[in-house]
């Protein structure tokens, strides 16, 4: 089984977490190139999720480019040159900071002040 952590508290969708913890796994090197992953009846079990919550985190991670299927045989962790990763890290933290950024800005902080909690936080 992969190491995903689910928040049922969180605002985040439970596909969304999966999407972006898989993801993250995949751009560092947790996961090896052509390693499958869990089918998504066997993922829904073992996280206690819907089979659709997986389809629908599996499709993610299709589209985006990180995995592949195989029909019949299941879905695997693509190939990815070392560009390709940069590529789709830069992607993911500029599609995330867009909307936190965004965030920030309508509750009145400044560039200064939003720089300054990423320091403290960070």
């Amino acid at each position: 089984m992969i190491d995903i952590i689910i928040s049922n508290t969180s605002d985040t969708p439970i596909y969304q977490q999966m999407f972006e913890q898989i993801s993250s796994q995949i751009i560092k090197g947790h996961m090896e190139i052509n390693s499958s992953l869990p089918s998504i009846r066997t993922a829904a079990k073992e996280l206690r999720v819907s089979i659709i919550t997986v389809k629908k985190a599996w499709e993610e991670l299709e589209r985006s480019g990180f995995i592949y299927t195989m029909v019949g045989r299941g879905c695997f962790v693509a190939e990815l040159t070392s560009k390709d990763i940069q590529v789709k890290r830069s992607d993911l933290i500029n599609e995330k900071m867009k909307v936190d950024i965004e965030y920030y800005k309508n509750l009145g902080l400044s560039v200064e002040e939003i720089t300054e909690l990423v320091k403290r936080h960070y």
